[in-house]
């Protein structure tokens, strides 16, 4: 679930840091740089490693500040697909159950993902599992909002959110213009750098609850099992 990677960048310390230590300096930037952001391709961000090598400091022209090549080993969120992990409800939507770690929030399972069947009760605003019995009936299990949910990684997306640059020429007029640029913003809001996609219909994978519950049952049956086995015991020994 959290990987080592092994970066490189180019480090700005500024003037009012050269009291410091170099390395201290060039710690607290990198963790000031990179610490809960998103990088493409390669994960969230946690908490800096270690520091492998510093290259010489140089200042450029016009630039009180140094300049240090630096590679290094950062802690990343990103989980292997196939992983199961165990989040919490944040809430429930008509395109499936939206989950939190507590430190990342996008992570979805969507609808076709869930238990099978199930259904989105509007009421409620949660996802319902159907859970068939032996006599034909169903019994409704509820994903409410902070149950903990057991789910497997399926899909990771990541997306590109850098400025996508001015808006297209085809606009010639200045409402126009306007206009495109308005769509270009709203579309930059909504992007979401880094999703995961999960599943739970598996047995096994869902709300804990559910399969707590089972095993309990399965328990107090193979414990009623046991007693009837024993009172069957004892009386035939009395009969002989």
């Amino acid at each position: 679930m959290f990987v080592l990677a092994e970066l490189k960048d180019t480090v700005r310390i500024a003037p009012d840091q050269f009291n410091l230590k170099l390395v201290d300096a060039v710690r607290d930037e990198i963790d000031r740089k990179l610490a809960n952001k998103v990088l493409l391709n390669v994960g969230l961000c946690i908490a800096l490693k270690e520091i492998v090598s510093l290259q010489d400091s140089i200042i450029l022209p016009g630039d009180g500040a140094s300049h240090t090549e630096v590679l290094f080993r950062y802690i990343v969120f990103r989980p292997m697909v196939g992983t199961v992990i165990t989040g919490k409800i944040r809430n429930c939507s008509r395109e499936g159950v939206h989950v939190t770690l507590g430190f990342f929030d996008d992570i979805l399972i969507p609808h076709a993902a869930l238990q099978h069947p199930s259904r989105f009760d509007e009421a409620e605003q949660a996802w319902v599992w159907e859970y068939p019995l032996e006599d034909g009936a169903k019994h409704d299990l509820f994903m409410d909002v902070g149950e903990p949910i057991k789910f497997r990684v399926s899909r990771e997306i990541f997306e590109e959110t850098s400025p996508v640059g001015p808006p297209k020429a085809d606009a010639q007029n200045s409402q126009g213009a306007s206009t495109s640029t308005a769509a270009a913003t709203a579309a930059q809001e909504i992007k979401t750098p880094y999703k995961i996609i999960g599943a739970i219909n598996e047995s096994g994978l869902g709300v804990l609850s559910w399969w707590d519950q089972q095993g309990k049952e399965d328990d107090q049956e193979d414990e009623d099992n046991t007693e009837y086995d024993n009172d069957e015991d004892g009386e035939g020994a009395c009969e002989e």
